[in-house]
Parts: C-alpha cells; sequence; structure tokens
C-alpha cells in the first residue's frame, strides 16, 4: 500500500508501508495521511501502531467460535 507523508520540513512525499514504518522510527515525519480512518494522522499527538499503550475501545476482532465459554 502506498501512503501519503508529510515530512518535518513540511515536503510531502508518497512512501510503502515499509518505508513508513522506517520513517517514523527515524521520527522524521510531521503526518501521514491514513486512508481506514480518511484523515491525516499527527505522528506528535494521535495514536500510531508500535507506541504501545493499551486500547480501551470495543474488540474489533471476532469473537473466537471454536473455544466454549
Amino acid at each position: 500500500m502506498i501512503l501519503h507523508v508529510q515530512y518535518r520540513n513540511f515536503y510531502y512525499d508518497y512512501v510503502d508501508t515499509r518505508t513508513l514504518d522506517s520513517l517514523l522510527d527515524d521520527e522524521v515525519l510531521r503526518r501521514f495521511y491514513r486512508p481506514s480512518e480518511k484523515r491525516w494522522v499527527n505522528v506528535y499527538r494521535d495514536p500510531i501502531r508500535g507506541m504501545g499503550g493499551d486500547y480501551s475501545g470495543p474488540s474489533r476482532r471476532k469473537p473466537d467460535m471454536t473455544t466454549k465459554g
């Protein structure tokens, strides 16, 4: 998948997801566009993968129907 990104120097570019991960690790991005949410994600204040923390929202995974509970 190709994503639209904005660097800290305000330059825009398009990168693949592997490159996005690398740029996030190098802390050179200001924001990137998340198509699933149809919005720009600010890397300074919005949650992004790899930041850790606990998710307190509802579960979006399908329930496991193979176990009895």
